[in-house]
């Protein structure tokens, strides 16, 4: 059955939060036939991933979802049916007393962060009744374990991936104006936050004794690898090489565009959660950079993720890519042998990412496991 949805989102780490609400606002839209306003605060971030936004208009519909700027100065609207407050975004005051004043009330739903913490299947679903009005918020819990929320995966997202071979490789990088493979060259992505080591990385690249292409979106990162390899860049000048290293700096890619990006790399260093739930769809090895929180909570969420999905591998392996994440995300110093070590694994990585993936496909995908979730209660 066909409702009306509002999804507010407001943009914390420039992509991660507007990524996963992009994405799960355009399958609820185009593969389950809803209706949905995607409220956010920030469109020139989501213009970045989203070609077709033009961040100076209040409103628009691209791809059939219909997008407001999200002011704080909020204007009296006649509230959805279901109501997403993604990442515990705060709904403007006017909205949910609107909400609260409807015969029958929306299903609202918070959207919580990806945790693979054992205690998330005990909180998913949990209502939480407000304060003042007669309405509850339900807590919507994404991850990797039965008895959770499951993983945003469009319906043939995997059929794609198989179906990426070195054919459609070629066609993708001609296509996005990158360069076509060298023979026994190791290619990377690399998407992070600030404090990672990457000037380490970029040291042990460059002394690789296999060819490394390393491919950088547009920002602080790639200009902290200039600057390292002391590459001025400007306007006309995105590719430079050091040593064994050529680095190629790219424009912010479209989300399905991004995702054949990590189809054609053998590492992919992610962040946050929308990547680094591609970066598993990708099959390909990654390393993952989680959000640093100051309490040091990350850690536990790092590690809870790890031991899940290291839980079926041969002991090496789970210490290489324990030793990576951990010396990725600052916790002790990254050498060389803790990056080569890494890539030794690398094939067999892959073969353990595609088990993992049957894994994850015995759930529903998030987007449905939602639209089950509001059909029970309208």
């Amino acid at each position: 059955m066909q409702h009306r949805w509002d999804i507010f989102c407001k943009v914390i780490d420039n992509f991660g939060d507007i990524g996963v609400c992009w994405r799960l606002a355009r399958q609820l839209t185009q593969e389950h036939r809803q209706v949905v306003r995607l409220w956010v605060d920030d469109l020139i971030s989501f213009a970045r991933i989203a070609p077709d936004l033009d961040p100076h208009h209040q409103r628009q519909v691209v791809q059939g979802v219909d997008i407001y700027q999200w002011h704080p100065a909020f204007a009296e609207v006649e509230p959805a049916d279901v109501v997403i407050e993604a990442f515990a975004c705060d709904l403007p005051e006017a909205y949910v007393t609107a909400m609260s004043q409807k015969t029958k009330p929306p299903v609202w739903i918070n959207l919580e962060y990806l945790s693979a913490e054992p205690w998330v299947t005990q909180f998913h679903g949990l209502p939480s009744p407000h304060p003042r009005f007669p309405l509850t918020k339900t807590c919507f819990f994404p991850g990797f374990a039965p008895g959770t929320g499951g993983l945003l995966r469009e319906k043939g997202l995997v059929v794609q991936r198989n179906a990426f071979d070195a054919a459609a490789e070629q066609a993708f990088l001609q296509r996005k104006k990158l360069p076509a493979r060298k023979s026994g060259e190791i290619r990377i992505s690399l998407f992070c936050y600030t404090g990672t080591p990457i000037e380490k990385l970029i040291q042990l690249l460059t002394q690789s004794p296999i060819p490394i292409l390393l491919i950088v979106p547009q920002g602080e990162t790639a200009e902290n690898v200039a600057a390292f390899l002391k590459n001025e860049m400007s306007q006309s000048e995105s590719l430079f090489s050091q040593g064994a290293l050529t680095v190629q700096i790219i424009p912010f890619m479209e989300q399905t565009d991004y995702d054949q990006l990590l189809w054609s790399c053998d590492v992919n260093f992610v962040r946050g959660e929308d990547s680094f739930v591609r970066a598993q769809w990708a099959i390909n090895p990654f390393v993952w950079n989680i959000y640093p929180q100051t309490d040091d909570a990350h850690w536990k969420k790092l590690d809870a993720f790890l031991d899940l999905y290291t839980i079926n591998m041969p002991s090496e392996m789970a210490v290489a890519i324990r030793d990576m994440w951990h010396s990725w995300n600052g916790k002790y110093e990254m050498n060389h042998h803790i990056w080569m070590n890494f890539l030794r694994f690398c094939q067999s990585i892959k073969r353990h990412n595609k088990s993992w993936i049957s894994q994850l496909l015995k759930q529903d995908d998030l987007a449905t496991g939602l639209v089950q979730f509001v059909g029970n209660r309208l």
